[in-house]
């Protein structure tokens, strides 16, 4: 997937039917990929990761979307059949798949390529306006097509979750698929918005996402990202998010899939007040690599952030934690902390945590801190002598470990099912194989 590969799909990327202000964003993101490149070991925020992979793949944007079935979604559904739903198959909406709520009094949650007709005007004034142009957020926004568009008018709660279920159905030809996402929140507006990203199949696919979220004042966002990719694929997803006075934002993210994958979350508290919570988990086995990066930017007065990330790794697996705060000058009283703590479950397995402080005001409660460590032997000797085996005292300790994080969300059906995953993967032989 070299440089050269991409200018040829980068002129197909244009299309006469898109608005000029569309093109212009294509046009400048190709440039942008075009003097960045994929970044190498050498960059410091990709030091950990090594995506030569992605340069040696021929990938090509996903051509295959097969017919699939109510039957087919509904294990990445939570169970749940009320909840406003937009499926998307291999980066295509797929509106026999998707239930959504009736959009009124400027409510819109549908497609982002359909809203081209119907919310042209919302679109330019947000899309691309907020999210940093590294490479991979360039080549997203060098091909972007479509996604979900999310629209809270002023005061507009939605009641139940909005999920976005992101299915690779790949038919071996390393599918390229890169969904772009835009939720604009107004002023006292709540929601939660969930996003999955799933595989029918095992094939080599590269899943390269990008999502928006700009929240109002006092608006109120949860998100969710659940992402259980399938086994040799690739995911570098970017959450970029905006706040505005008094708003506030509460994500769990979850990694339970993919052979390499990445998520970068950068959150900007842009006024007065403004307060987010960043909970992630991340669980990998195998030779799988898992990279987690945080940038929390306080500008502003009395901003408030908490982070608390984990990560369980066994076999030859590696974990990543990059974390920033950045409290600028004049940003007084702003309370911010970061932890990241790791469970190494074999000899071969690592973990790398990087976090961050940055600070240039001098009236804030700022902390940050990490560690890695094993199952404490000792406390496995105290379960076996009240009769609890060996496997199943470590399945109970790592399961306690990973609760913190997954008690954080609010939402009970996807808890539930997040536990049942963790664990029967806990439960799985293969998981504990050095």
């Amino acid at each position: 997937m070299t440089q050269t590969h991409f200018f040829n799909a980068f002129a197909s990327a244009r299309s006469s039917s898109d608005p000029v202000w569309l093109n212009r964003i294509k046009e400048s993101a190709r440039e942008r990929f075009t003097q960045l490149g994929f970044p190498t070991m050498r960059d410091e925020e990709w030091r950990y990761t090594n995506v030569t992979r992605f340069e040696e793949t021929p990938f090509h944007s996903a051509s295959f979307f097969p017919e699939l079935s109510q039957v087919q979604i509904k294990p990445f559904s939570f169970g749940a059949v009320n909840w406003p739903t937009l499926v998307f198959v291999n980066g295509r909406f797929v509106p026999e798949l998707s239930s959504s709520p009736k959009n009124h009094k400027g409510l819109y949650i549908g497609s982002l390529h359909q809203a081209l007709v119907s919310n042209p005007k919302l679109l330019e004034a947000h899309l691309n306006r907020y999210a940093k142009q590294d490479a991979f957020t360039a080549l997203n926004a060098a091909f972007v097509k479509e996604g979900a568009l999310i629209y809270l008018p002023e005061e507009e709660t939605v009641n139940e979750p909005i999920h976005l279920i992101f299915v690779s159905a790949s038919s071996g030809q390393n599918a390229l698929i890169q969904p772009r996402n835009l939720i604009v929140a107004g002023p006292k507006s709540k929601a939660t918005v969930v996003e999955s990203y799933v595989a029918i199949n095992g094939t080599t696919y590269f899943t390269n996402s990008v999502t928006e979220i700009l929240a109002g004042e006092e608006a109120n966002i949860d998100y969710y990202k659940i992402q259980r990719e399938g086994t040799e694929a690739f995911h570098i997803g970017t959450t970029q998010v905006e706040l505005q006075r008094a708003a506030a934002f509460n994500s769990v993210s979850v990694s339970l899939g993919a052979r390499l994958s990445r998520h970068n979350v950068n959150v900007r508290l842009g006024a007065e007040d403004a307060q987010c919570e960043l909970n992630g988990l991340y669980l990998g086995s195998g030779v799988q690599h898992m990279d987690h990066h945080t940038f929390v930017d306080h500008p502003k007065p009395r901003g408030t952030s908490h982070q608390l990330y984990k990560g369980i790794l066994s076999g030859e697996a590696s974990g990543v934690f990059s974390g920033k705060i950045f409290v600028r000058e004049g940003a007084q009283k702003t309370d911010a902390h970061q932890t990241n703590k790791n469970l190494l479950l074999s000899e071969k397995a690592t973990a790398d945590t990087r976090p961050q402080l940055e600070i240039l005001a001098d009236d804030v409660q700022c902390t940050h801190g990490a560690a890695v460590g094993q199952l404490d032997e000792s406390v496995i000797f105290y379960l076996k002598t009240r009769g609890i085996g060996f496997e199943a005292a470590r399945r109970i300790l790592c399961y306690g470990f990973a609760k913190e994080v997954i008690e954080r969300i609010k939402i009970p059906a996807i808890s539930e099912e997040l536990d049942r995953l963790i664990l029967s993967q806990f439960s799985d032989p293969v998981y504990w194989e050095h």
